[in-house]
């Protein structure tokens, strides 16, 4: 199941692929470090099907939905960060865990509205994130509560129902910047919402804005520079809003371009064949930065486990390409229960990586050199023949650097946590 027998075999691959790129003036040492240290935000609510901890037997409401029930499921923080941990030990590079507000854990297990969390409902997380050096990421949770049964919550018409979910985002913020605070490093925190209508809509403007006005109340109270990183997302449809989402990528684009924050591009969000790549350079030119949330569309869906796709090594080369690392957010967003959850966490955080490495191995200057020069039939060439380097061999060399299997090796790291834990839950 894996390539290489042993650490000296995949050593002499190394030394063969490096070799290789070398040729192109490709230095595999400062692409592996680089590869390694860009942080990748892993999605808790993989780990427990996003029901989150208020006590709610699954999803309902808010236009997400999640299918399978493979045993093993996290059933309270303590259960879900081990989890965690359990994958963080297969997974290579720098790291961040990604919480939504149903994670809160008050104390005596008290339930709090969810317009009533505060930062110390969090304390575990960040007592954990402090002792494992894994900063926290933050989300509002506009849905699985009876305030979104109606489909519209920011853009709701009913006051009520809106201030609620104001008063929610107003404290997802204060909760992020402490978390910022106590991690030394801002805690990106997006802003979802799924509000929509199922068919067609007579009115398209007015939802859009009082969703305005809402995010503007939300987003005027200031936090210590830092702390916190606004940031917000688009959705082309969702289940229940197949025919209108307020919060659109026309909507979110013009938003975070008047208010200088970042835009968060999900890589399932748009149409079935509309990619990303090509949104990074032209969105950059305006914000201060970006969100990108990867995950796999398929068909209708949008959350299924992140793989080593065309799709996703586009949207790394472009970000390498236009030399935006520092700008962009790296983070995971799909949930999938039909399959073992700490290999979908794996799966996708390792499929994100290896598109990091690959493109870090890209001998982009030679492209450049090519395309200025108008011999497109070299660059053609040149991208076509990129494509059957070794990069397998260096991707094992991040592994054995990060010490964490090789190939397929990390299966049975999974084979065992599933008999000893998730077996007897």
């Amino acid at each position: 199941m894996q390539k290489y027998t042993d650490k000296d075999a995949a050593l002499k691959a190394y030394d063969l692929a490096k070799a290789a790129y070398g040729r192109f003036g490709i230095d595999t040492e400062a692409a592996v470090t680089a590869a390694r240290d860009v942080p990748v935000s892993i999605q808790c609510w993989q780990g427990d099907d996003v029901t989150g901890f208020e006590g709610a037997a699954g999803l309902s409401g808010g236009g997400i939905l999640t299918t399978g029930n493979y045993p093993g499921r996290a059933r309270n923080g303590d259960e879900l960060r081990a989890d965690a941990e359990a994958a963080f030990g297969l997974i290579p590079g720098k790291k961040r865990f990604n919480l939504h507000c149903f994670y809160a854990e008050p104390d005596g297990g008290k339930t709090v509205g969810r317009d009533e969390l505060r930062p110390d409902h969090f304390r575990k997380w960040m007592d954990w994130s402090t002792a494992k050096g894994i900063p926290l990421d933050f989300n509002s949770s506009c849905f699985s509560h009876p305030m979104a049964d109606s489909g519209w919550m920011l853009s709701s018409a009913d006051p009520a129902v809106r201030s609620f979910w104001i008063r929610h985002a107003k404290a997802a913020r204060r909760i992020a910047s402490a978390m910022g605070a106590n991690q030394g490093s801002p805690a990106v925190t997006d802003h979802w919402m799924p509000d929509g209508s199922k068919d067609y809509p007579a009115d398209r403007l007015s939802p859009r804005e009082r969703l305005r006005d809402a995010l503007d109340e939300i987003l005027a109270e200031r936090y210590p520079a830092g702390t916190i990183i606004d940031a917000v997302e688009c959705k082309l449809f969702g289940i229940g809003s197949e025919a209108y989402v307020v919060g659109s990528h026309e909507f979110y684009m013009g938003y975070a371009v008047s208010k200088q924050i970042h835009l968060c591009l999900d890589t399932g969000h748009f149409h079935p064949t509309e990619t990303i790549a090509d949104k990074i350079s032209a969105m950059l030119l305006f914000l201060p930065g970006l969100l990108i949330h990867f995950s796999r569309g398929l068909r209708w869906d949008s959350d299924h486990v992140v793989t080593f796709s065309d799709d996703l090594r586009d949207v790394c080369a472009q970000i390498v390409r236009t030399r935006a690392l520092p700008r962009v957010n790296f983070a995971l967003d799909f949930f999938d229960a039909s399959i073992n959850r700490i290999a979908a966490w794996t799966i996708g955080a390792r499929s994100l990586r290896k598109g990091l490495l690959e493109a870090l191995l890209e001998p982009t200057a030679l492209l450049v050199e090519a395309e200025n020069a108008g011999k497109n039939h070299e660059r053609l060439a040149l991208m076509e023949e990129f494509k059957t380097l070794p990069f397998a061999a260096v991707w094992d060399k991040l592994c054995l650097d990060e010490g964490v299997p090789m190939g397929a090796d990390w299966l049975a790291n999974v084979r065992d946590y599933e008999e000893r834990v998730l077996a007897k839950r």
